[in-house]
Formats: C-alpha cells, sequence, structure tokens
C-alpha cells in the first residue's frame, strides 16, 4: 500500500527520498521473467543430390553399309571443376539422356570410336583389338563439357586405359554399376553396359560377363552347395544313429 504524502507538511528532499525508495522496492518485489537467450545454430551446407540410376540408351556406328560397333548403356558423368559463381573446386554428378544424345563413329580392323553429344557435353570412347590375341579393350576415354557453372571449359582424356576387356567376335557385359577413373578430375560410371566394338555380325555376339556380375553369380552357388553340404551331413547322422541303435538290441 503506497501511503498519502502531502505536501504541505514534507519538505520537497523528503518526499524525493520516499519517492526513489518506493521505486527501488517495487523494482525488486517485481516478478521479472528472465530473458531466454536461444543457442545461434547455422544450417549445414546443401550438397546437390546425386541423380539416381541412369537410363539406358542404345548406340551404334556404321562403317559403310555395315555395323561396326554396338552399344547400350547408362551412363553419369562424375567431374570436378572451378566454379564462375563460387571460385572454388566443386564435385558434380550428371546424368546423360539418352533422347538427347546424338551419336557417331568411325571403325577400323583394329580401332573403333563412339562419340556421344548432349548438349554442351562431349564424351568419345576408343577401343583397340590386338589381332594376335583376338582381344579387344577399352583404351581411352575423352570428355569436353562446357557447363554454365564452369570458370572455364573442361577438357579431359586418357588414352592408356584397359576397360572392358572382350573377345573378337563377343560382346562384353557389365549389369551393375561400374566405375571407370579416367583422370583426377573425371570418371565414369556406367549401368547395364553391354558393348561390341568389333566382329558384330547383327547383333551383340555371346556376352563375356564382367567380374561384378560373375561375383553376383557365385554367392547363389556357394550358398546352395552350402545347403546341400548341410543336408548331407543330416542324413548320414540319421543313418548312423540309426544302425547303432538295431546293433544295441540281442536276439533272445
Amino acid at each position: 500500500m503506497i501511503p498519502i504524502i502531502r505536501k504541505q507538511n514534507m519538505p520537497a528532499g523528503a518526499i524525493f527520498s520516499l519517492l526513489l525508495a518506493l521505486t527501488i522496492q517495487q523494482t525488486f518485489t517485481t516478478d521479472v521473467s528472465p530473458t531466454v537467450v536461444a543457442p545461434e545454430t547455422s544450417s549445414p551446407p546443401v550438397s546437390p543430390a546425386t541423380p539416381g540410376p541412369p537410363e539406358r540408351g542404345s548406340y551404334n556406328v556404321t562403317n559403310a553399309t555395315d555395323t561396326c560397333l554396338l552399344a547400350r548403356m547408362g551412363l553419369q558423368l562424375n567431374i570436378s571443376f572451378i566454379s564462375s559463381s563460387h571460385g572454388k573446386t566443386v564435385q558434380e554428378v550428371l546424368n546423360l539422356h539418352p533422347n538427347l544424345i546424338k551419336f557417331s563413329g568411325s571403325c577400323t580392323p583394329d580401332f573403333a570410336t563412339l562419340k556421344l553429344t548432349e548438349d554442351k557435353i562431349t564424351l568419345t570412347f576408343s577401343f583397340s583389338l590386338n589381332s594376335t590375341s583376338n582381344k579387344y579393350h577399352l583404351s581411352g576415354l575423352e570428355l569436353s563439357a562446357a557447363l554454365p557453372d564452369m570458370a572455364e571449359p573442361l577438357v579431359v582424356s586418357n588414352t592408356s586405359l584397359n576397360y572392358m576387356v572382350g573377345t573378337l567376335g563377343h560382346s562384353y557385359m557389365c549389369q551393375k554399376e561400374k566405375i571407370l577413373n579416367v583422370t583426377q578430375d573425371f570418371s565414369l560410371n556406367t549401368f547395364q553396359l553391354q558393348v561390341q566394338p568389333f566382329g558384330v555380325n547383327g547383333d551383340f555376339g555371346t556376352a563375356e560377363e564382367c567380374e561384378l556380375d560373375e561375383d553376383d553369380m557365385l554367392i547363389p552357388i556357394i550358398v546352395g552347395a552350402a545347403l546341400a553340404v548341410l543336408v548331407l551331413i543330416v542324413i548320414l547322422a540319421y543313418l548312423i544313429g540309426r544302425n547303432r541303435s538295431h546293433a544295441g538290441y540281442q536276439t533272445i
């Protein structure tokens, strides 16, 4: 309860002191909710989402009137470049789209190329054939790309590769995703791949599977063999136990 101050009976200094004391008392007795400062949080940097598996496309190269190279595959580019907007090295994964790709190439008896172009991206495969062993392989890959965020166009190549090794007249197949390391700034991921660069006779020849596909087939075989051995052990144990039980009886 605030007392009634009568101005005519109290000096001005006393009135001021009394008001100051009342103000201080009210300040300390009034409940004041504490101020809670929320901690500062920073959102983690958002990395670009990796696209799903690419669509499989079909490509061919015709030399004169005959088809000399066949390829079916889904392709995914993994590239590093200097970003013009950030000024830093960024890594980007891009799918090639078969419906947007223009393809061409050339063939000789021991060398074949397949060139795929989508907008400002060009990917060139080079295959070599060893006429002595009748074995072919992917010997070179070249990529040129000029994406909008690139500080300068990316041009990389490697002509000393040894991927997709197959036999003349046969196709090379790898259904699983396979990563082909080309340079420090570029690797190529292939999906559902089947290719035949030499000895084409209308369609793909007998497929020679890659190690990844062979491993997938090996696992069920091993599991099946282990189950067969387990069943055999159970049968043998049953027969041995049965023979012992019969041997325990005596004829009266």
